[in-house]
C-alpha cells in the first residue's frame, strides 16, 4: 500500500490497544534492527528486548509485558507475532490477476466469469472451479478435478484427475497433487505396478509450498485437513491423513497410510515411516525419524547431538557396546540374586 496506514486505522481494522500518537503513518514492516522512518517493527521474543530500546522504527508492536519498555507509538497485543503477520498482509495485499481466460490456455470445461486463467494453462473435462479462482501460467488441471472459491494456484501446479482442493487454498509453484503413490507388488524378481485409484482431497485454507508432492490414494483418498500449512519440497505418500491445522517445515517426508492428528508440527527434514498413527498435538523436532506410533501429545526428538567427528565416532562405538553391556549387567544381577537367596 503506497500511501501507508495510520496506526489508529490499523487498530480499527485489526484490534489491539494503541498507546501513543495514532496519527503516525507506516507504509511497511521491518525488524527492530533495520526498521526506520515509516516502518513498524515488532517484538515477539524477550531475547530482543535490547533491540526494542535501540530501534529507529516509527512504531512497534509489542506484547503487554513489554509495553512500558519503549516510548515509541505502539500497538499492544498479546500475540505480537500473529499481529505482525496481519499487518504485513494489510500493508502488502496480494496483487490480483484480472478475471478472464488467456487465449493461450486450453479449456475444456465451463468456468465462472470470475476465473483468472493464465497463459498455457490446461483445464480438462468436467472440472469444477469456484468463484475467484486464479490459475497462473502453466497450471494443469485434470479431468473431474475441483477447486474451491478464492483459491490461487501459482505457475506450473499440477492437479491430477478427480482430485479436490478446498476454498482459499494457496498452492505454490511446481506442486504436484495426485500423482501415483509408490505402490508395487513383488512378483519373482519383478515389480508389478498397483494402480492408484484414490484421490487427493484438500480442505479449506490450506497452503502448500513450492515443489511439494502429495500422492493420490491407492484405494482410499489421501486427505489434508482444513488449515494445514506445508512448506517447500515435502513428500506426502499415498493414503496419508493429516488433521486440521498441522504445520510441516521443508523437506519432511511421510510414508504411506500414516495418520497424523490435529495441530501437530513436524520440523524440517523430519521423517515418518508408513502405517503409523500420531495423536493430536504431537510435535516432531527437525531431522527426527519417527518409527513408531505416538499416542500421547508432546515433543518428540530422535536426533543424536552434534559433536566433532572423532567424538561422534567414539560415542557411536560406545553405543554399539550397550547391548552387550546390558546382557552382562542382567547376568550379574541374576548371580547376585542367587547369592543373596542362598541358605
Amino acid at each position: 500500500m503506497s500511501g501507508g496506514l495510520r496506526l489508529d486505522e490499523i487498530v480499527a481494522c485489526l484490534g489491539g490497544v494503541l498507546v501513543g500518537d495514532g496519527s503516525v503513518v507506516v507504509s511497511q514492516v521491518g525488524s527492530l534492527l533495520s526498521a526506520g522512518e515509516g516502518r513498524i517493527a515488532f517484538l515477539a521474543n524477550s531475547r530482543y528486548r535490547q533491540q526494542l530500546k535501540a530501534t529507529r522504527a516509527a512504531a512497534v508492536i509489542v506484547p503487554p509485558q513489554f509495553s512500558q519498555e519503549t516510548s515509541l507509538p505502539r500497538i499492544v497485543h498479546p500475540n505480537a507475532y500473529a499481529y505482525y503477520a496481519r499487518v504485513v498482509a494489510l500493508l502488502n495485499p496480494i496483487r490480483q490477476r484480472c478475471p478472464g481466460v488467456h487465449r493461450g490456455a486450453v479449456v475444456k470445461s465451463d468456468l465462472p466469469p470470475s476465473s483468472s486463467v493464465g497463459e498455457n494453462v490446461v483445464i480438462g473435462e468436467r472440472v469444477r472451479l469456484g468463484d475467484n479462482v486464479t490459475l497462473y501460467p502453466g497450471c494443469v488441471i485434470g479431468d473431474d478435478a475441483a477447486i474451491g472459491d478464492d483459491s490461487v494456484l501459482y505457475p506450473n501446479v499440477v492437479l491430477y484427475d478427480a482430485c479436490v482442493i478446498g476454498k482459499r487454498a494457496i498452492i505454490h509453484a511446481g506442486a504436484v497433487l495426485g500423482g501415483d503413490g509408490f505402490g508395487f507388488a513383488k512378483e519373482g524378481e519383478r515389480w508389478v505396478k498397483i494402480p492408484q485409484i484414490g484421490r487427493v482431497v484438500i480442505g479449506d485454507d490450506v497452503e502448500i509450498g513450492v515443489n511439494t508432492s502429495i500422492d493420490r490414494g491407492a484405494l482410499d483418498d489421501t486427505v489434508i485437513g482444513d488449515g494445514v500449512k506445508l512448506d517447500n519440497q515435502i513428500q506426502i505418500g499415498h493414503n496419508v491423513s493429516i488433521g486440521e491445522h498441522v504445520a510441516m517445515a521443508g523437506c519432511v517426508g511421510i510414508a504411506g497410510s500414516t495418520r497424523i492428528g490435529r495441530r501437530c508440527t513436524v520440523g524440517g527434514a523430519g521423517m515418518i515411516i508408513g502405517h503409523l498413527e500420531l495423536a493430536d498435538d504431537v510435535h516432531i523436532s527437525a531431522g527426527s525419524m519417527v518409527t513408531k506410533s505416538l499416542s500421547r501429545a508432546g515433543q518428540y526428538t530422535s536426533i543424536f547431538p552434534l559433536e566433532g567427528h572423532q567424538e561422534w565416532l567414539h560415542n557411536a562405538a560406545q553405543i554399539r557396546r550397550l547391548a552387550r553391556l546390558a546382557e552382562r549387567v542382567a547376568d550379574l544381577e541374576k548371580k547376585l540374586e542367587l547369592r543373596e537367596n542362598a541358605p
